[in-house]
């Protein structure tokens, strides 16, 4: 499994976590009578749903295609897709979360397209310094058990973030789910940029010596 395949599983594994943390990170109600009506617009298969959820979450979604891709062009068509995967997906799927449903249709989307580009060894800015900072506790290029171990990865890195304080799982979240910068996790969680540095710095040590005791590095 390549260290690209491998943060894609790091990523993704904390998908399970990011509901738990929404409203937090968006600082908003879980789902407001603007999200209950757009869903049924869906349900009843009016084109204007996509419209709407353009309206509301437009810009928020290509910020998060932005951070992953760092193309606009690629990051439209990256939209585009999400928009499209989201009106097959609903029905029959009826979230609770509007936000975070299509946030992760969005994101998904982006993982899709990165993972296409990678083969050109072409990332946005912010996906190739997040990969960077990883690059130690991801699996080696030569490992051999690819099937066993992304599952097995994935379930330990589960274990990991389940057992860890709400802030901090919510810095790594923010960091990595979400790409955002240092700095714009200080701003947002009300703490310094030092301090967040410091402390992702010591959770990834922490990650690294984990997977070293479960055997997967």
């Amino acid at each position: 499994m390549d260290r690209i395949g491998a943060f894609f599983i790091f990523c993704n594994t904390l998908h399970c976590f990011a509901d738990s943390i929404y409203k937090e990170i968006s600082g908003k109600a879980v789902m407001t009578t603007e999200d209950q009506e757009i869903i049924a617009m869906f349900f009843a298969r009016n084109e204007l749903a996509v419209a709407e959820t353009a309206q509301k979450y437009g810009a928020l979604c290509m910020r998060t295609a932005m951070n992953i891709l760092g193309s606009r062009e690629d990051a439209e068509e990256c939209v585009n897709d999400a928009y499209l995967r989201l009106w097959h997906a609903i029905p029959p799927a009826e979230p609770s979360h509007f936000q975070a449903f299509v946030l992760t249709l969005t994101r998904r989307a982006a993982l899709d397209r990165a993972d296409q580009r990678s083969r050109k060894k072409r990332f946005g800015d912010r996906c190739s310094a997040a990969l960077e900072e990883l690059a130690a506790i991801l699996p080696a290029p030569d490992d051999v058990q690819q099937q066993v171990e992304d599952s097995a990865v994935s379930e330990a890195v589960r274990r990991f973030l389940d057992a860890l304080p709400e802030e901090h799982r919510t810095m790594l979240l923010r960091r990595y789910w979400y790409l955002q910068s240092s700095r714009e996790i200080a701003r947002e969680m009300g703490i310094t940029e030092s301090r967040v540095r410091v402390t992702l710095m010591r959770l990834r040590q922490k990650l690294r010596a984990y997977l070293e005791k479960e055997d997967l590095l």
